[in-house]
């Protein structure tokens, strides 16, 4: 009986016609990972090998396009250093401020004191500091660099894990303990996945501000110092001091161009990776997918690896933590550190800051009169334009984060959108919104609540975005059983689940702003200074001018309105979303 035409046989068939091996296939799935692996490794090495050579004062920062590929990949390193740096600071930090209540006292007033200081405040004492640790190698103005970075990255990831551990569902919490969990297994499998959604979103928006500050990070001025390092921050503040249109354009369309590749190979698999830790009891009809994800799942190298050396490390850690975990409990209160040695750390603390703020103190003494009433009439003048950018955020940001978070489909195309918008500098396409402004007979005073609010904005997105991304698919399998309508959504569901988010977002905005503040009321164009009224413009004139006397005054004023708002406002709110709002049963 003959086959059918359509079926063919090994020996009716030419040799290898139409067959796959299946090693070559399984080599073509593991090739993109093994090249990215070498690709990754070879530019760490060439970093490490540029920070360890001499230092370049002034360096050259060539408007040619052909440049441009090598200022992306230095910026993205620096990124990417100071994300690490970001990250490690955000599990510790948080972790101790939301389970140690004495500490928690100081510490979020703190960190919110720090989110609001300004990054040219910082870059005086970081630069010097690092300059003079590695005199001769070009280690010291790049670690500078870095942790400049590190400080528009880190405070809204730190807000974010703190806010997730002080909502974790009481139930959980009586689970872990009836387990008997140790710390690390419940940091591992309990408090960690909690805050993924959350943390996940808000490092997207930490690595955006980081692109944000790029141009204040990379080519910067210290007195007489004119400090430059390579990379697309650097080539676009060179750019917009020449009013090279054409090179401006050529930097944001390969800023854009490596947003849009970060996102696809990091954001969009770690997104639908994390949809596995959303607490609900009925699976999503929709949810996020990645075909880089896929790739990476399909793979059997990276399986390997994870048996090999992930696996036995974690099994190693969890053993260890238990066995200290049961040595604890029988020996609970024998070990504990003395009073006496606690009070002697507190005492040292606190005269080391009573003498900071004698100091401080001493140096705003010598200060004029006009001097502080020009500080007093600046900060209520940015007080007023945060509070404007706040409001006008949160008319849009919140019904569009609710949308975007509820729709899997619509994140996928909005979410890189929102990324691009957010990582861009403002202070790029602020000389063509200046102009604008102008011609329409505005000036810097509005111009400067249209940049506040294209770089800050997004913090308020993001988080809107995790929170309606964590809603459990049951709630809202709920509300389409009870056919409730888009008011009583609101009212019962969305707003009381993404309130903890939200005031998170209210925070980090407001922190952003003031610290956005420094480029949106004093800004280079063309040879000319263009300023308004404000702490912002007071501070980036000071470091301009290196007085160094008027810019701590000025950055001790920011801090205390911001830390005063804290403790009136957001502390109150914090408290809100732990108790009333927190999704449990």
């Amino acid at each position: 009986m003959p086959m059918p035409p359509s079926i063919h046989t090994a020996s009716n068939r030419p040799a290898g016609w139409g067959i796959v091996p299946a090693g070559a296939t399984s080599l073509a799935k593991e090739l993109p990972i093994v090249l990215g692996g070498i690709g990754l490794f070879y530019s760490v090495i060439a970093f490490a090998r540029y920070w360890s050579g001499p230092v370049s004062s002034q360096a050259e920062i060539s408007l040619h396009p052909a440049a441009l590929p090598k200022y992306a990949l230095f910026s993205v390193l620096r990124l990417a250093i100071a994300y690490i740096f970001s990250f490690v600071f955000t599990l510790v930090y948080g972790y101790v401020a939301a389970y140690n209540r004495k500490a928690e006292r100081f510490m979020i007033p703190l960190l919110d004191t720090l989110q609001s200081i300004p990054v040219l405040s910082f870059l005086p004492g970081v630069m010097i500091s690092m300059a003079a640790l590695f005199p001769s190698r070009q280690l010291g103005v790049e670690l500078g660099s870095v942790l400049l970075i590190f400080t528009g990255q880190v405070w809204n990831m730190t807000f974010s894990f703190y806010s997730s551990l002080k909502s974790i569902p009481t139930e959980m919490r009586e689970a872990a303990l009836a387990y008997r969990l140790s710390w690390w297994q419940r940091f591992w499998q309990l408090e960690l996945p909690q805050a993924a959604i959350g943390l996940i979103w808000n490092s997207m928006m930490s690595v955006a501000g980081g692109w944000f500050f790029l141009m204040a990070c990379e080519m910067f001025v210290l007195g007489n110092r004119d400090f430059r390092l390579p990379g697309l921050g650097s080539y676009l503040q060179t750019a917009a001091n020449a009013g090279d249109t054409r090179a401006i354009f050529w930097g944001l369309m390969t800023m854009i161009g490596v947003i849009i590749l970060i996102d696809q190979l990091v954001w969009r698999p770690v997104i639908a990776w994390a949809e596995k830790f959303k607490v609900e009891q009925v699976g999503s009809a929709e949810i996020p997918r990645s075909p880089i994800l896929t790739m990476l799942r399909s793979s059997k190298l990276l399986p390997f690896v994870t048996r090999s050396l992930v696996l036995p490390l974690r099994e190693r850690l969890d053993l260890h933590f238990a066995k200290e975990h049961e040595t604890r409990s029988l020996t609970r209160g024998k070990n504990r550190v003395p009073h006496w040695a606690l009070r002697a750390v507190a005492v040292f603390a606190l005269t080391a800051i009573a003498y900071a703020v004698a100091k401080v103190f001493s140096i705003m003494a010598t200060m004029s009169s006009a001097e502080l009433r020009h500080i007093l009439w600046g900060a209520g003048a940015t007080f007023l334009r945060v509070e404007a950018v706040l409001l006008l955020a949160a008319l849009w940001t919140v019904p569009a984060g609710v949308a975007i978070g509820l729709r899997p489909k619509l994140s996928a195309i909005a979410q890189p959108i929102a990324q691009i918008a957010a990582s861009v500098p403002a202070t790029a396409l602020f000389p063509i919104i200046l102009l604008v402004l102008i011609r329409a007979g505005g000036g810097l005073g509005i111009g400067s609540i249209v940049l506040l609010l294209l770089g800050t904005q997004w913090y308020m997105l993001f988080n809107v975005i995790a929170g309606a991304t964590a809603i459990p698919a049951d709630l809202k399998e709920v509300c389409n059983t009870y056919q409730l309508s888009t008011t009583q959504r609101w009212r019962r569901l969305f707003l009381p689940a993404i309130f903890p988010y939200l005031i998170t977002g209210f925070v980090t905005a407001s922190g952003g702003a003031w610290n956005a503040s420094i480029v949106a009321e004093y800004f280079h164009f063309r040879a000319q200074t263009i300023s308004t009224t404000g702490l912002g413009a007071i501070i980036s004139q000071a470091t301009d001018s290196g007085n160094f006397r008027l810019l701590l005054a000025a950055t001790v004023a920011m801090a205390v309105m911001v830390v005063t708002i804290n403790r009136l406002v957001w502390r109150p709110l914090y408290a809100l979303a732990s108790t009333r709002f927190k999704l449990e049963g």
